[in-house]
Formats: C-alpha cells, sequence, structure tokens
C-alpha cells in the first residue's frame, strides 16, 4: 500500500483546534475530502476541552509554533540560526524593522520569532502557505514566506480586517498571492486598499449540509402564554462586546411580564462573568442557562429544542465586528427564524421579513419589540424559518468556495514548483 502524498500546502490559523471556528474545521475537511493533501500550522495550543466531529475527521499532521518564545528558548534560538544563515535574512530584516517602527509591541518581535521556527522546520516539499486572518498570523506567514522564499495566500474574516492598521493591511495584501474573504462589508474594505481588486475575491463560507440533520418535521407551537412550556430563545457565540449580548439581556428585560419566555447561551469568553452579573441585577437568571462552549453535535440539539435565535451584533470600541456569523447558518440549517442586526455580513443571508427581522444595531426597543411579536407568532416563526432553510440550501452551500478556494490553492502550489 503505497503512502498517501506529503503535504506541498501548509495552512495556519491562530489556535486549532477551536469550536468558535466552525468555518475554518469545515473548510479543512472540505478541503481533505477534495483531495488536497496539506499540513495544519498553529500560533497555540486548543484551549478548548471539547472538540467538533469534524476535527476528529480531519488527517492532516498539526504542528504548534511556541506560543510564547521564552518557553522554548532551544527551538526559537535554533530556528533564529537557521534564519541567519539564509540569504533572504536581510530583505526580512528591512520589513520586520519596518513593521517595528511603526508597531513597536513585543507581539511583533514574537511573531517574527514564530516566523523563524516556522522557516526551519517547514518540510522541503512545502511551495505554498495559506493563512487565516490577516492579523498577527499572516504576519507569521508572511514573515516566514519571505524566508524560505515562498508564495502565500489569506483568508480575512472579520476582526482581522477591522483591527488591523490600513498600513499593514495594503502591505500584506500586496506581498500575497491572492486571498479571499466572507463577506461583501470585508470585501469592499479590502479592495479599497489594493490597486489590483480583482486580487481578493469574496467566497462565502456558506454551510455543508450533509452536516447537519433535517430541521425538525414539527415544532410545537409555543407562543409564550403557558408558564409549563415557554417559548425558548438560544443565542450562540463567545461572549465578547461585538456579539450584543448585554443589547440581548436588556431587550429580555423589557418583554411584556406576561409572556413567559427561556434563553439558553452557547459559549465562552471575556465577558462571560459580566453578563451573568447583570442578567442576575436585571432579574433574569432563572430564566437563562449559561451552558459555556459546547461541541457542534450539542450546539444542533439545542437549535432543534429552540423557538427562534438571536444574535444582536454590533461595532465594539475598538471597531472588531461580525462577518456572517456561521451560528446564524447553522440555525438556518434547523429552519429557525432569526432575529439579528442589520450589521455587517448578517443582512447578505437574512434579508428584513423574508429569513428573519433585523433590527438597528443597539436598537434595543426593537429588538424586545421583535422579540415579543414573533415569541407570540408560531405561525409567523414558521414560515421565517423555512424561508431561512431554503436560502441556506440554494444560495448558501459550502461547496461552490470550496472548490474555488481548493483551485487556487493547487494552482499555486503548482505554479510556485515550476518556478
Amino acid at each position: 500500500m503505497s503512502e498517501p502524498p506529503r503535504p506541498r500546502i501548509a495552512i495556519a490559523m491562530k489556535g486549532y483546534p477551536r469550536l468558535s471556528e466552525t468555518f475554518i474545521a469545515q473548510e479543512l475537511l472540505g478541503l481533505q475530502q477534495g483531495g488536497l493533501s496539506f499540513s495544519i500550522w498553529s500560533l497555540r495550543r486548543p484551549t478548548d476541552a471539547a472538540r467538533h466531529l469534524m476535527h476528529q475527521q480531519i488527517a492532516a499532521p498539526v504542528s504548534y509554533l511556541p506560543e510564547y518564545l521564552h518557553e522554548e528558548p532551544g527551538r526559537v534560538l535554533r530556528g533564529l540560526g537557521s534564519a541567519l544563515l539564509r540569504p533572504r535574512m536581510i530583505r526580512l530584516a528591512a520589513v520586520v524593522l519596518r513593521d517595528l517602527a511603526r508597531d513597536r509591541t513585543r507581539n511583533r518581535l514574537r511573531r517574527f520569532g514564530q516566523a523563524c521556527v516556522m522557516a526551519r522546520e517547514l518540510p522541503a516539499e512545502i511551495t505554498h502557505l495559506h493563512v487565516h486572518y490577516l492579523h498577527t498570523p499572516a504576519s507569521v506567514i508572511r514573515y516566514a514566506a519571505l524566508l524560505r522564499g515562498l508564495t502565500w495566500s489569506f483568508s480575512a474574516h472579520a476582526k482581522d480586517i477591522w483591527t488591523t492598521p490600513d498600513w499593514e493591511k495594503r502591505e500584506k495584501i500586496a506581498d500575497a498571492a491572492w486571498g479571499v474573504t466572507c463577506t461583501q462589508d470585508g470585501h469592499r474594505e479590502l479592495a479599497r486598499l489594493t490597486e489590483r481588486p480583482d486580487k481578493v475575491a469574496l467566497v462565502h463560507h456558506g454551510l455543508d449540509l450533509a452536516r447537519f440533520p433535517a430541521p425538525p418535521a414539527v415544532r410545537r407551537g409555543r407562543d409564550g402564554r403557558d408558564p409549563a412550556d415557554p417559548v425558548r430563545f438560544v443565542t450562540i457565540g463567545r461572549a465578547v462586546e461585538k456579539k450584543g449580548f448585554d443589547d440581548l439581556l436588556a431587550a429580555l428585560a423589557a418583554l411584556p411580564p406576561e409572556l413567559h419566555w427561556r434563553l439558553s447561551h452557547i459559549g465562552g469568553g471575556e465577558k462571560l462573568a459580566s453578563l451573568r452579573a447583570l442578567a442576575e441585577k436585571l432579574g433574569l437568571s432563572g430564566r437563562i442557562t449559561w451552558t459555556g462552549p459546547k461541541a457542534q453535535q450539542d450546539v444542533v440539539a439545542a437549535l432543534r429544542e429552540a423557538d427562534l435565535f438571536v444574535l444582536p451584533s454590533k461595532q465594539a470600541v475598538d471597531g472588531d465586528r461580525d462577518g456572517l456569523p456561521n451560528v446564524v447558518m447553522e440555525a438556518a440549517s434547523q429552519a429557525l427564524p432569526i432575529v439579528a442586526t442589520d450589521f455587517a455580513g448578517i443582512p447578505e443571508f437574512v434579508r428584513d421579513g423574508v429569513e428573519g427581522v433585523l433590527v438597528a444595531p443597539g436598537d434595543i426597543t426593537a429588538l424586545s419589540r421583535q422579540l415579543a411579536e414573533l415569541a407570540a407568532d408560531p405561525a409567523r416563526r414558521a414560515l421565517l424559518g423555512q424561508a431561512a432553510f431554503k436560502r441556506l440550501a440554494e444560495a448558501f452551500s459550502a461547496a461552490a468556495g470550496l472548490d474555488r478556494i481548493r483551485t487556487a490553492l493547487l494552482e499555486s502550489a503548482a505554479a510556485a514548483r515550476r518556478s
């Protein structure tokens, strides 16, 4: 039995595996199923205790770079020593020093050290690098590619687009062979920073419906009048500012007192404790379940039990914002109606009054009103949920985007071998 071909492509990301990044896992698994051989490089080790089934199915070898350079000094010193012997080190040093002049942080030095380690440890047969996220992960891959004389490409998503300085995005796009991003909002932002707008393509993640059960044939017609059978809201996402969960709690507190409801929040995050405290202050604690992060099979089970999905995304103070959250499409996979904000990439999927209801970011009064109206109207919820599933199946399949990325990666690797 012959051995599988050794990878010619390395795909990098900040952390692998991560429960909150199902879109990356879906892409990796899809590329593998499409016959692409690749290795995975992660800037840090996983922090989630659980893993998605997709992660268990991904067979690519995984290499972890030292997250903090002092933790593996021998490995870092070997990387630096190897880098100093490479003729391309002069060019890389100029780039790093220019970056340091504009970003005088230890983080920048750490990325340089990680890049030296990666450049030394990459197998000789690797001819192309691809990276998820255009901020710190792309810095490592850009530096490593310069040092090894390789081509590289990127997938930009959300925070990396909106919190990275223009100068840095502009220079990375110029150096990369090509890039993709997953929302029209993000594509417009990146396209304005390059003289070649075609260098960055819009490729929606979509969803692989083969990984999900068919939506429930029948849902209970809960309308919030029965205290023994309250309407069930569900929301999913890390407890960070851009998700708008503080707005959601305020909207729930403003619901009519005669409406019986429960909320389940799935996800971890830095603001979880403060959100729980806010729920306590608002008198909502008895109605909310904070489940923490969950593997995808548990997420799907929660979606199937729910009556309504809600996600009031907004822009954070530091400029961070969502793209098109995968959880919106996952809710649609189970024919759940969606209440969300008319913001970022969400309206690219959810059309107001068709697949769900959209309100302005931060409009707590409108959010509360729409939750109350839909909670009391199971017939309308069913129509919106069916429309959401139909849009997902017809316009947001993962297959088309995966084919484009797979083709681009293969072409890049082949071109590098010929040069």
